[in-house]
């Protein structure tokens, strides 16, 4: 993976209804590897894992700092950012 890679934050929403936060510079891959149980603890053995917001922010550290903030979010919060009602919290 080159060093000007694009990050992206994404937000998956699990089968019990819960929201996963991650960054990723590909995010269909990372899905593809959620599904398939390999990666994030939290997500392994959850089905239907459904990619509902995604976002390119940039370089790893940009990322890392934005994916900080929205796992902070409340959960309506979220939900919010995901509709478009909330803006990403970028600074």
């Amino acid at each position: 993976m080159s060093g000007d890679a694009r990050w992206h934050l994404y937000l998956v929403r699990c089968d019990d209804g819960s929201l996963y936060t991650g960054i990723s510079t590909d995010v269909p891959r990372r899905l593809d590897q959620h599904r398939n149980n390999r990666g994030a603890k939290r997500l392994k053995g959850r089905k239907s894992l459904q990619l509902v917001y995604s976002r390119e922010i940039g370089d790893r550290a940009s990322a890392q700092r934005v994916e900080h903030r929205v796992k902070r979010l409340s959960r309506a919060q979220k939900e919010a950012l995901i509709v478009g009602s909330l803006p990403l919290p970028l600074e």
